[in-house]
């Protein structure tokens, strides 16, 4: 069933997007149909003041025909304004949908696949929405509308001055050809130079991301050649594209000029033969300008049509993945807080060794310390645990049901985690420490941030718990930073807690403070930590050993830590 509906959602988005367009398409064709007549209105009046007026000297005609078309122009106005209020209408909405669809995808996709981007590349799809809202809400949407009257212009040619509509219907194919072939060329500079701009744009959110690292290793001078590499390759691509659009503009120009000058000239012979009278010449001049200058806007719009195919092409991909339901089927609600590793496998990807192999454990009620060297996988193991990576083979229970059947909400209320590195949300402390509950009380807020280790520091500061946090937290010290975010996952009240290196940003008596709290955590609930610190596997009450992306040993802490002291004098 799952597989169906990705399905389904893979076929329909781009219909459903749609559907704003097309409910307003009868309103904006019937504008669109009058707006076309009306600007027959014009070369009508200029030939009627050359073959009747200046012929016959008429200026009552006159008056009669300037207020006419005076009128016609003021509705032409009014209309073209009621087009415009309808195509940015459903413009918004299109903006709306999608930014509610990409907002969905984004927060509910797998972790895996949010970590297999990076982040410039999910920034960019946000880009790809307002290229499309603009398509739908600009000139290039109004081109669309106005493009099949060209036909209605030639009609009307053939009616006032047949002799030069066939120099019209000549240049029919080579406007189309030139439109089909430059969007060949130009979609593939677009796509060049997205992939240069993209590049580009990594660079800069490593800059930004590793401001203090740059600054504290003195590394402008060193990042500045690969900067300027990638600056100066999309600049390039950027250039080599407009080329691209400039020549098939300039040429559509070009063609645009000669088919004045060609129907100019059939339309002087006509004259001279007289099949044809001078104001007949310049109006089918003024409604040949009618039916070339979409094809030629065709031309130059390409580039903004290639672009919204492409963008909607790659909003397409991520809107046709599945999010992760928020709730299951069975509710986490009221769980003990076991949890038992089946014979867990996983792989970040194919072909690659698995981080996680064969994993065993059993770990319920108490403090346990998860130990093992860098990049054995516990911050992996720890994922899987919270539900964050599936596994390839294996099951991880909770309670002896099998997690994969509960939604990203339940497990988040069973399982509380803490990465890592922490990051904090801009606004206020309290709004931080809330930010899954924003209705919780003070007290709640209070209760959690004293088991973390944290009130006390937090009530110190001159505004307290309403302290602004700054960008990602980086106005506040590390170890305040690192138990807030502890607070933030016992706010629930969670029966599983896990947490990774929680005292690597915290002093000897702040961690000693930690340990104790998670020790008397762990009376009724499953506390586990991936940690190095002594003070904290002496709390411990179990420790599993992980080498490898193996679970190796497992037991009392009292017993792992005299295995590990004399495997650590074995190794000295």
């Amino acid at each position: 069933m799952q597989d169906r509906g990705s399905s389904d959602a893979g076929n329909d988005w781009l219909a459903d997007l749609l559907a704003p367009v097309r409910r307003r398409l009868g309103e904006v064709v019937a504008l669109s149909f009058i707006v076309n007549i009306l600007a027959i209105a014009v070369p009508i009046f200029v030939l009627q003041v050359y073959d009747r007026v200046v012929f016959h000297g008429g200026l009552s005609t006159l008056q009669g025909l300037v207020v006419g078309v005076l009128i016609a122009l003021t509705f032409d106005f009014f209309l073209r304004q009621g087009r415009g209020r309808l195509l940015r209408a459903a413009a918004v909405e299109i903006d709306v949908s999608l930014a509610r669809s990409l907002y969905g995808r984004i927060t509910g996709a797998p972790l895996a696949m949010l970590e297999g981007r990076p982040t410039a590349w999910w920034q960019a799809l946000f880009r790809d929405a307002e290229t499309v809202r603009n398509t739908f809400s600009g000139l290039s949407a109004v081109l669309v509308a106005d493009l099949p009257f060209a036909i209605l212009f030639a009609v009307v040619i053939f009616v006032v001055a047949a002799p030069v509509a066939w120099v019209f219907l000549a240049v029919f194919p080579i406007f189309i050809a030139l439109a089909w072939y430059s969007g060949r060329v130009v979609r593939a500079a677009n796509d060049a130079e997205r992939r240069a701009v993209f590049d580009r744009d990594s660079m800069i959110a490593e800059l930004i991301g590793g401001r203090t690292t740059i600054k504290a290793l003195a590394l402008q001078g060193p990042m500045r050649a690969g900067w300027e590499q990638r600056h100066a390759g999309a600049v390039e691509e950027g250039l080599r594209r407009g080329a691209s659009s400039d020549f098939f503009i300039h040429l559509g120009l070009s063609l645009m000029v000669l088919t004045t000058v060609a129907t100019t000239t059939v339309g002087a012979i006509a004259i001279l033969n007289q099949d044809l009278s001078i104001g007949a010449l310049v109006a089918a001049n003024m409604l040949g300008g009618r039916i070339v200058q979409p094809f030629q806007q065709l031309v130059s719009n390409w580039r903004t049509y290639a672009a919204t195919r492409q963008a909607l092409a790659r909003l397409g991909d991520v809107i046709a993945t599945a999010e992760e339901p928020a709730r299951g089927a069975v509710s986490a609600a009221r769980v003990q807080g076991t949890l038992w590793l089946d014979n867990v496998t996983f792989g970040y990807q194919a072909g690659r060794p698995p981080a996680i192999r064969e994993a065993r454990l059993k770990i319920s009620t108490g403090l346990h310390g998860l130990v093992g060297a860098n990049g054995s996988g516990k911050t992996t193991l720890l994922k899987l645990m919270q539900g964050l990576y599936r596994p390839d083979a294996g099951r991880i229970l909770l309670d002896d049901a099998d997690i994969s059947q509960y939604g990203r909400e339940d497990l988040a209320r069973a399982i509380g985690y803490v990465p890592q590195h922490t990051f904090l949300f801009a606004g206020t402390i309290r709004e931080n420490i809330a930010v899954a509950q924003p209705e919780a009380s003070d007290e709640m807020i209070i209760d959690v941030a004293h088991l973390a280790g944290v009130h006390e520091a937090v009530s110190a500061l001159p505004d307290g718990y309403g302290a602004r946090v700054g960008e990602g937290g980086m106005e506040l010290p590390g170890g305040i930073r690192q138990r807030i975010a502890i607070a933030r996952a016992l706010l629930g009240n969670p029966p599983v807690l896990l947490l990774d290196e929680p005292t690597g940003n915290l002093d000897g008596q702040a961690t000693a403070r930690l340990a104790r709290n998670l020790q008397a955590l762990g009376e009724d609930r499953t506390v586990i930590a991936v940690t190095h610190s002594p003070a904290l596997l002496e709390a411990c009450q179990n420790i599993v050993l992980m080498e490898g992306g193996r679970i190796t040993a497992a037991g009392p802490a009292a017993d792992m830590r005299a295995r590990l002291t004399a495997g650590a004098g074995g190794r000295a």
